[in-house]
């Protein structure tokens, strides 16, 4: 198991908007003229024969610039007038990192404190391994963190909070809140049709989906819907076989699993459903599937893992052919990830969020075939752990979305 310290100090928490926040691109050699400019400042630069790196061509300079870490940010526009005019701008500068196809994943995390139930963003650099923070998110002071779901388009950059629960009065919320990496701000977008709290959540071909969840008094719902992000639209579709609220859900092979999940004392088999947009239909989850499901769920190579929360927190793999969870080969997930913890992934990386924001990244080595008659797929993984700063002590997270800008 591979530990990563940020440094021997206590690490800073940067300012993602204000003088820090940056990305990587693949390499492409273009001649360009750059919209992130002031276009009046930059022909002066240019007329006097100013470069942006002496002895670089500006196209190449600029590919190298837009590699910079996020905290050097602030340093590096002290050097001249136009690295100042160039690390100026966020929004136009990570405007032409998407242009030229800039793809760093960041890790944003949803927390509050453990104290008084305060919300905070917090954001890891998943490339330098550095934590920063985004603008406060509008919302209501008095909210239960876990009542919300969040859902993110990676690729896009946006991630999106929608529903939750205000905590003193047990009042659901309809309020869907989206958030642009590239701009590095929030807006609010049009309400759900209906109010909901502790629901299913997921993105299918760029459309979010919500289902079921809690209303008023605790009442569980089978209405579900459906928003598209690009017309900001909420539509109904097909409601849930049963009135159900959801512990956990994941997308796998373009349908939307739900599960209630196990609660003490286990003397209810838990229930869950699975939507099919393409038939707007839901049917029952198979037994194995929704009896196996006790944690938080991935989908990593068109396959269902679950960290569980018991089984001596153990990763996971369901088998749909047999309709039975197979153990992952490999250490459990480290004691430093203490429940409560979110997941989520991208490529062959599971990222484990536990209390005091400390992360465990899971490396999900390729199946192979086992040696037994069965034929299955094995899986295996290897744990790094991520140790947070100090200052991130009192936080808890909720949950745990990964985006690219």
């Amino acid at each position: 198991m591979q530990r990563v310290r940020l440094s021997s100090h206590q690490a800073p928490v940067h300012k993602l908007g204000d003088t820090q926040m940056t990305l990587s691109p693949k390499f492409r050699l273009a001649a360009m003229r750059s919209t992130l400019l002031d276009p009046s400042l930059e022909f002066e630069l240019s007329i006097r024969g100013e470069p942006l790196i002496p002895g670089l061509p500006d196209d190449v300079a600029l590919q190298c610039l837009l590699r910079v870490p996020v905290d050097r940010h602030a340093a590096c526009k002290a050097v001249c007038k136009r690295w100042f005019s160039l690390f100026g701008s966020k929004e136009q500068f990570f405007t032409l990192r998407k242009e030229l196809g800039f793809h760093d994943p960041w890790l944003f995390v949803f927390a509050y404190h453990k104290c008084t139930g305060k919300i905070e963003w917090k954001v890891l650099d998943l490339t330098h391994f550095s934590w920063h923070t985004i603008p406060a998110m509008p919302c209501k002071d008095k909210v239960c963190p876990q009542g919300f779901r969040c859902v993110s388009i990676p690729h896009e950059g946006a991630l999106f909070v929608c529903g939750g629960v205000v905590s003193d009065v047990d009042c659901p919320l309809n309020i869907v809140l989206k958030y642009e990496a590239r701009k590095n701000c929030w807006t609010v977008m049009k309400k759900m049709i209906t109010a909901r709290s502790f629901f299913a959540s997921g993105v299918i071909d760029g459309m979010i989906y919500v289902a079921g969840g809690s209303s008023t008094d605790l009442f569980e719902l089978n209405s579900a819907e459906v928003l598209d992000p690009k017309k900001g639209m909420w539509q109904p579709v097909a409601s849930m076989g049963t009135n159900m609220a959801s512990y956990d859900a994941a997308v796998l092979n373009g349908k939307l699993l739900v599960t209630e999940g196990w609660f003490w004392p286990f003397y209810v088999v838990p229930r869950g459903q699975i939507y099919d947009p393409s038939t707007n239909n839901w049917e029952n989850m198979a037994a194995g599937l929704r009896e196996g499901w006790t944690g938080s769920s991935v989908v990593i190579h068109g396959h269902l893992f679950v960290v569980t929360e018991q089984e001596r927190t153990k990763l996971k793999v369901y088998d749909s052919v047999s309709d039975s969870w197979d153990i992952v080969e490999g250490p459990p997930l480290p004691e430093q990830i203490c429940k409560p913890f979110c997941v989520n992934c991208w490529e062959s990386k599971i990222y484990v969020v536990g209390r005091n924001l400390h992360v465990a990244v899971g490396h999900i080595m390729k199946p192979y075939q086992s040696a037994s008659c069965e034929k299955k797929l094995r899986f295996s993984v290897r744990w790094q752990i991520v140790d947070a700063p100090g200052t991130l002590f009192d936080l808890t997270p909720s949950s745990a979305q990964v985006l690219f800008a």
